[in-house]
């Protein structure tokens, strides 16, 4: 279907050969659509002339030739930033797509994305509801020219209900969603989980709706669909045992820590120099816990033999384990748990994770070298396929890298692109 519009250096993996319009910006869209391109989708990443994606202004940090690496050519010259640096923020969700300059304000910019929509087959926005059709680029404006293309509009809060036109953002998802209430020290205050889960998870349920339309469309009818993702929805949904606890109990969960409101114990307890995490995430677990912390009280107390005589005893079995604990070090209980089979581990910081050996044996750390900022390093994609992987194959775009070079495969000729940068709907 896509014709011209492949990618030319050829895609990998098993969305090769298909077609992805990225009209999103900031993170849910880019995560989609970063995970799309893995995949082996070939990915236009439109972005409006002058800032480009908001995230390229979010630093620091960012990746400068001077952090490593000699980097690479650019396809269109004038690409990068004054000062070659790329944002860090940016570079974590935008590898593999090629950047194209489109100003969508314009008529001439919105032509050229009618075209690029008439022979892509998926396109992904993240602006307010009813903006794209309001520029002739909603799923109704496009389908009638290219019924196979599947649309994913991703929002704060979906495309109906009373607080559709309501603005959105992380933090405030997270605090209306309900993960602020039972996130947190208990008695503390309230408290955002450190990455931007609202955006990552509608991120996640969009490539998931977009891959199962695209399964419909090959077995169905050969159409294609519109996709609505909002980040209240996924907050909704992912508060999965939490929400059915309250239905069953009649009793909102609240701040805990790092305890589990179902299992006991399984929290991180205090050491003498730092923390350790314990999971005795089922009853055959106790014995060994018990054994490797030299607690034989504790086993022959029947209160405890059980999970739920655990959950019910909580305090007076803390009190117990955070003493016992406070005597080790971290490396003693770590050690001692691991000796009898039981989960547990010492807090690591980024640093740590991406040394570990696990880490570099699965492949999760990648890097790629960008053109202006050298080399750059983020987390590599956790699906892994036996027989068409996922690939890194090209470095998070610099601004507008391939506006020219993606404008002639579509079949612009150099008046068609004077033109457009004449009409403002490109880049000079």
């Amino acid at each position: 279907m896509v014709g011209e519009a492949r990618d030319p250096e050829g895609d990998v993996g098993p969305l090769d050969g298909l077609t992805v319009l990225d009209l999103s910006r900031v993170l849910v869209g880019p995560f989609c659509t970063m995970q799309l391109g893995d995949l082996g989708a070939a990915v236009i990443k439109v972005e409006r002339p002058g800032p480009g994606d908001q995230t390229r202004t979010w630093v620091p940090p960012a990746f400068s030739r001077g952090d490593g690496g000699e980097g690479g050519g650019s396809d269109d010259e004038g690409a990068e930033s004054d000062d070659g640096a790329e944002s860090a923020y940016y570079v974590s969700v935008n590898r593999n797509k090629r950047s194209i300059q489109l100003d969508l304000t314009t008529e001439a910019g919105r032509a050229v994305a009618r075209d690029l929509a008439r022979e892509a087959d998926v396109l992904v926005e993240n602006f307010r509801v009813g903006k794209t059709e309001e520029w002739g680029l909603g799923y109704g404006d496009l389908a009638d020219e290219n019924p196979r293309l599947v649309y994913c509009a991703i929002s704060g809060y979906g495309e109906w209900g009373p607080d559709r036109d309501e603005p959105a953002y992380d933090i405030t998802m997270q605090a209306r969603g309900g993960f602020m209430s039972f996130t947190g020290v208990e008695g503390g205050p309230p408290v955002r989980i450190g990455v931007a889960l609202a955006d990552i998870g509608a991120g996640m349920y969009a490539t998931q709706a977009i891959l199962a339309a695209l399964l419909e469309r090959e077995l169905g009818d050969g159409r294609g669909q519109k996709v609505d993702v909002s980040l209240l929805d996924g907050q909704a949904a992912w508060t999965s045992y939490m929400a059915t606890n309250y239905f069953a109990s009649g009793e909102p969960p609240g701040r805990m820590g790092s305890k589990h409101p179902n299992i006991v114990p399984y929290r991180a307890f205090e050491t003498a120099d730092d923390y350790v995490v314990v999971a005795c995430s089922s009853d055959r677990f106790w014995p060994p816990l018990c054994e490797a912390l030299d607690r034989p009280d504790l086993l022959a107390d029947e209160r405890f033999e059980e999970n739920e005589g655990r959950v019910r005893n909580r305090e007076e079995l803390d009190r117990e384990l955070e003493e016992t604990f406070a005597a080790m070090t971290t490396d003693e209980a770590v050690e001692r748990l691991a000796d009898h089979d039981v989960p547990a581990s010492r807090v690591r910081d980024v640093s740590e994770v991406f040394a570990d050996p696990q880490i570099e044996a699965r492949g999760m750390l990648e890097t790629a070298e960008h053109p202006t900022a050298g080399t750059v390093r983020f987390p590599g994609s956790p699906m892994h396929l036996s027989r068409t992987p996922t690939t890194v194959r090209r470095h998070p775009p610099a601004l507008g890298e391939h506006t020219e070079s993606v404008l002639r495969e579509y079949g612009y000729g150099d008046d068609d692109i004077d033109e457009l940068r004449e009409r403002g709907a490109i880049s000079e």
